[in-house]
């Protein structure tokens, strides 16, 4: 309301970003993708790069959460692009990593690990460690969906380990219950009731 009383445009697309994101957060993606628009054309009329691919990107994550992966496909493209095009690293691992969520929510695994590992090289090169466990995780979940078990197991316990590491209750969380999924997959019930007891206990404790 005040970027508006002042005519303050660049802070009227923050504004609209970021109530895109808690009504994101909130589980409403109509309003989310609808507040997204708005700060998307913001950022547009004002030639305002950064802005458009982060609103871009933005739109990806909540046509992603309604299922409509080849819409966000489409916006994450469009991120990685303008990413690229101002030499924002940062951006751009985290739009190859939206992709290759995408991919894989589509049954593409390989183009998904090929996503993945190029945000991962991203992440390390910025030192950026919830980054790369965050990419480790994605690609052991990849690897999993191609029934590579002991692959993602060992992805998933490098997740874990930088989860852990930077006391990251929710990735680890993530994590141990990744595990438990791979190890159950492979046979190993009595260690993946181990890991989804731990995975449960971070779960309650965090309210999740």
């Amino acid at each position: 309301a005040i970027a508006r009383a002042l005519q303050d445009r660049q802070g009227e697309g923050n504004a609209l970003g970021n109530l895109g994101n808690a009504y994101q957060s909130l589980g409403d993606y109509a309003k989310a993708i609808e507040l997204h628009t708005q700060s998307l054309a913001i950022a547009r009329a004002l030639q305002d790069r950064q802005g458009e691919g982060n609103a871009l990107g933005n739109l990806g994550v909540a046509y992603g959460s309604l299922g409509d992966y080849a819409k966000a496909i489409e916006l994450y493209t469009q991120h990685l692009a303008i990413a690229r095009a101002l030499q924002d690293r940062q951006g751009e691992g985290t739009a190859l990593g939206n992709l290759g969520l995408a991919y894989g929510s589509l049954g593409y695994y390989a183009k998904a690990i090929e996503l993945h590992t190029q945000s991962l090289a991203i992440a390390r090169a910025l030192q950026d460690r919830q980054g790369e466990g965050n990419a480790l995780g994605n690609l052991g979940v990849a690897y999993g969906s191609l029934g590579d078990y002991a692959k993602a197991i060992e992805l998933y316990t490098q997740h874990l380990a930088i989860a852990r590491a930077l006391q990251d209750r929710q990735g680890e969380g993530t994590a141990l219950g990744n595990l438990g999924l791979a190890y159950g997959s492979l046979g190993y019930y009595a260690k993946a009731i181990e890991l989804h007891t731990q995975s449960l206990a971070i779960a309650r404790a965090l309210q999740d």
